[in-house]
């Protein structure tokens, strides 16, 4: 008997009764397209708590933080311009963007910079920023969780991330983790915020995702 929980145990994004039939689907049901705009805003938010707690955020984020800092750009402006950047990448890669896609450099980008201007969870009390934190990793995994589900069309980093998988045929997970360093290089250099918060994200986003998974998978039973 496996001493994992059920949720680790995960191994694909499931299909439930919102899905859509195609990730290309321009027509999709309201309702389908209600869970994946849902999820992208707490996809947001949570990545926002990251910025909040001051201590590290996610590898993306740190690039737009530290192109935010230098362009006196908002982080959530700046989220929005390397998504297209990286949308434009996948023309060589011959990868096509869905409404999820689109959807998704709008919502997260207007999700941060919302929270980032009505919120501050900010705080000198280094155990509140590392709970702000963690609740962040737990809340972009279950914004995963919720928009994937909905199937219309990958964000514009795992689009970037399979279409060159199939290109250079390199294992899906050496890509990623090429991108991610690269990505968290230069945003440090540039002036990105790199710290336990990083490496909490880095560790915890997989089982976060994986639990966003499982609790929308009850959620449809």
């Amino acid at each position: 008997m496996s001493i994992l929980p059920e949720f680790l145990k995960i191994k694909k994004v499931p299909s439930v009764e919102w899905s859509s039939n195609r990730p290309i689907n321009f027509t999709p049901r309201i309702k389908t397209l209600l869970f994946l705009i849902l999820g992208l805003t707490i996809f947001g938010f949570g990545e926002s708590l990251l910025i909040h707690s001051t201590i590290g955020v996610s590898p993306w984020t740190v690039l737009a933080e530290g192109i935010s800092k230098n362009l006196n750009w908002s982080i959530g402006f700046a989220t929005f311009i390397c998504s297209v950047g990286v949308l434009m990448l996948w023309l060589p890669l011959k990868q096509q963007p869905g409404v999820g896609t689109i959807l998704n450099i709008l919502i997260i980008a207007g999700a941060i910079d919302l929270s980032l201007y009505f919120f501050d969870f900010s705080s000198d009390n280094f155990f509140i920023n590392f709970i702000v934190c963690s609740v962040g990793v737990i809340l972009v995994g279950l914004g995963s969780g919720i928009y994937l589900t909905a199937n219309l069309g990958p964000g514009p980093r795992d689009g970037l991330m399979t279409g060159l998988q199939r290109v250079t045929k390199y294992p899906i997970a050496w890509v990623r983790v090429c991108l991610e360093v690269t990505v968290v290089t230069s945003g440090w250099i540039l002036g990105g915020t790199v710290g336990l918060g990083t490496l909490l994200f880095a560790f915890g986003i997989g089982p976060a995702v994986a639990l966003g998974l499982h609790l929308v998978t009850k959620l449809n039973r």
